[in-house]
């Protein structure tokens, strides 16, 4: 038998075994999904230090501040250091506060804009739906973060959180935006795990390549 044919073989013998077959109840559940998931921590500090852990081993910069005041001494200090011209942001009770505090140009997403204009902000400053610790990941939505764009053109982006906002794990980030958004879900979902990357060429880590090249999180 030639190895085309015995692949053959192994795909017509697998399609003849139900999908469930290996699970007895149907398909996997949040326990076995946890089952073989890294360990998260029994107590909320434990989660934060794991999230501050993996976001930083994936190169993004992640602080906890503790009032608003604290966070608008961050955001300029992080102006004057990149030299930010403009910025870019959405409507709501936090990120857009923050962003026009700067002082700069600002487009807000909401209102429309020209991509080009976006794609030449210097920071996108946006708030997010979750924080999961289990991998230093950010979720956002279209609803959330200003659109589908604000948390990709512009070369950092930086995410406005709120520390009741973390949550464990995968599962549990999947059962919130349920909860949330019901049967409406956003036309766009994201996790962001660290600023874009690629290591195609050579195997070299390259910043920046499909996004971002820097991530920053905020937590109040």
């Amino acid at each position: 038998m030639s190895e085309r044919d015995n692949i053959f073989t192994r795909i017509r013998e697998a399609l003849t075994v139900a999908a469930h077959a290996h699970h007895g109840t149907g398909l996997p559940t949040t326990s076995d999904h946890r089952r073989v998931m890294p360990s998260v921590g029994a107590t909320m500090d434990e989660q934060f230090a794991l999230f501050a852990k993996n976001a930083t081993d994936l190169r993004a910069t992640f602080k906890l501040v503790k009032d608003t005041n604290e966070l608008s001494a961050e955001l300029l200090a992080l102006r004057d250091a990149e030299k930010w011209q403009r910025v870019a942001t959405h409507k709501s009770p936090l990120a857009e506060t923050q962003a026009v505090g700067l002082g700069l140009p600002t487009l807000v997403t909401d209102d429309g804009y020209d991509k080009h204009q976006l794609e030449q902000c210097d920071a996108g400053i946006s708030e997010c739906d979750a924080l999961i610790a289990q991998t230093g990941t950010v979720l956002v939505t279209s609803k959330s973060a200003g659109g589908r764009a604000l948390s990709c053109l512009p070369p950092h982006h930086v995410v406005i959180a709120r520390r009741e906002q973390l949550v464990a794990d995968l599962p549990a980030a999947f059962a919130l935006i349920k909860q949330k958004h019901g049967v409406n879900y956003p036309s766009m979902i994201s996790f962001i795990t660290g600023p874009s990357r690629t290591g195609d060429i050579e195997r070299i880590l390259v910043l920046g390549a499909h996004g971002p090249k820097q991530l920053t999180i905020f937590c109040l």
